[in-house]
């Protein structure tokens, strides 16, 4: 699944072509995705002018003059820059004309994605009013993950990739930084000390920077809005890595389950 840096590096492969161009068409092949994509996507966001692309959480958010797109990328979900109209595949759902004659093509295989239209602040939106912040932001702070952490029994990987604590910690990126932290995955959030959270947001803020820096991180079919894969999975030290030696003590990492997810760590280094 796309995770914060996949989207990142999306939304600024994809900005770059975008912002101050308007839309010409939007072609829906397939409508069926998470949400049906709404009818109004096809007479509303033609002619609008695109001001910005931002993004919140993993959701993309691309404000016009008259509304704001909101666009997911679900499980296997991509939203690639094309500069000509290239044919569609079996899974091109949703193409997006633009004035500068380029197309933003919505491609996803499972369908878990969405393409959602507002008229009202996206901010409000039921998909994003309860989420956390953001963890390369200034609020993410260790004071605030230790002060929601309390009396929490539930293990701190799933208490950090819990959308309405923090947003964008996926799987990936909580094995990394949990790794980098020295902290056991399965520990009990409410038993991680003031210090040790400090220690665990600094790797947080480090792993997932490093990881928009490397444009992401492709394992099966990740693309950037370029169409060119991410490359952090070059610098993963954990994460599917297990029954290798850690890179720290040499000891064969452990691979469990956390939150039905897979979690791999080290039972030396990680405590």
């Amino acid at each position: 699944m796309p995770e914060l840096p996949e989207v990142e590096t999306t939304r600024l492969g994809i900005a770059a072509h975008a912002c101050g161009e308007r839309v010409t068409e939007v072609v829906v092949r397939d409508a069926r995705l998470r949400w049906p994509v709404p009818a109004e996507l096809c007479t509303q966001l033609p002619g609008s002018l695109i001001q910005s692309v931002q993004r919140r959480g993993k959701y993309l958010l691309f404000r016009t003059d008259s509304g704001t797109l909101i666009v997911h990328l679900g499980m296997s979900g991509s939203l690639r820059v094309l500069e000509t109209a290239a044919a569609p595949t079996k899974h091109d759902h949703v193409d997006i004309l633009l004035g500068n004659g380029r197309i933003l093509r919505y491609n996803d295989p499972r369908r878990f994605g969405c393409m959602l239209w507002t008229l009202e602040d996206p901010q409000q939106h039921v998909l994003l009013r309860n989420l956390g912040p953001e963890p390369l932001r200034g609020e993410f702070t260790a004071e605030y993950l230790f002060a929601r952490s309390r009396g929490r029994k539930a293990a701190v990987k799933t208490f950090i990739m819990d959308s309405h604590v923090v947003v964008g910690v996926g799987n990936i990126y909580a094995n990394e930084a949990l790794y980098a932290a020295g902290i056991r995955p399965t520990r009990a959030a409410g038993r991680v000390s003031l210090q040790r959270y400090a220690q665990l947001v600094a790797e947080i803020k480090a792993v997932l920077a490093a990881a928009v820096t490397q444009g992401g991180t492709t394992l099966r079919d990740f693309v950037g809005g370029d169409g060119k894969p991410g490359y952090f999975q070059q610098q993963l030290n954990v994460y599917d890595r297990a029954g290798e030696p850690c890179r720290g003590c040499g000891e064969a990492l452990t691979e469990t389950r956390v939150g039905q997810r897979s979690t791999v760590f080290c039972r030396r280094c990680q405590t």
